[in-house]
């Protein structure tokens, strides 16, 4: 796909009301995208302050995931080496638990092939939170797939959602500290490596 190509698909992406109708705070998709990207992180879906700010990640969720990926906030932010593609490109609202609900599945369907296929140089994804890596790896428990990172690389490395709740999540795994974010760091660092 040409850049102007994939512009016209980011801006089409960008004005999408296909869930104008159900999404309680209307639609505003949130993503970053570039054809010479070489990581894609991809996610659940915009939280409320990302849908306020319309900047991916731009929260504690974000802080915590650039803790965890060894990222400073230019490398993050910058769209030429790291695309933020999440399942559901517009904040859902709030579920029935308490937490924000599911994304979209129309999102992913509309979207997330035809932007893939717009960035050929990813190296690796980031798989972030249950939904993502449903998406892309089908059944399984979040848990299992981030023990067994290692299965999965060097295409792919499940992660859990950075959320306040993977805290709780990390005491009860010290093996994610100990083993996982040593190895996501180096692969991180080795997907953008042009060289």
């Amino acid at each position: 796909m040409r850049a102007a190509a994939f512009e016209s698909l980011l801006d089409d992406i960008r004005s999408c009301s296909a869930c104008a109708e159900v999404l309680p705070f209307g639609p505003r998709p949130v993503l970053q995208a570039s054809p010479t990207a070489t990581l894609l992180i991809a996610s659940q879906a915009p939280g409320a302050k990302v849908h306020a700010s319309g900047i991916p990640f731009r929260d504690a969720s974000g802080d915590r995931l650039r803790e965890w990926t060894g990222l400073s906030l230019d490398e993050f932010y910058d769209p030429e080496k790291v695309a933020i593609v999440p399942m559901g490109l517009c904040y859902p609202g709030r579920g029935k638990n308490g937490g924000d609900a599911p994304p979209r599945p129309e999102c992913a369907a509309l979207w997330r092939e035809r932007l893939l296929e717009g960035m050929p140089a990813l190296r690796l994804t980031l798989l972030v939170g249950t939904y993502a890596q449903a998406n892309v790896l089908g059944p399984g428990t979040m848990s299992d797939r981030v023990r067994d990172f290692e299965r999965y690389l060097p295409r792919f490395f499940p992660l859990p959602h950075p959320s306040w709740r993977s805290r709780i999540w990390a005491d009860r795994n010290p093996w994610f500290a100990a083993d996982v974010l040593p190895a996501l760091r180096t692969a991180v660092r080795s997907a953008l490596d042009r060289e």
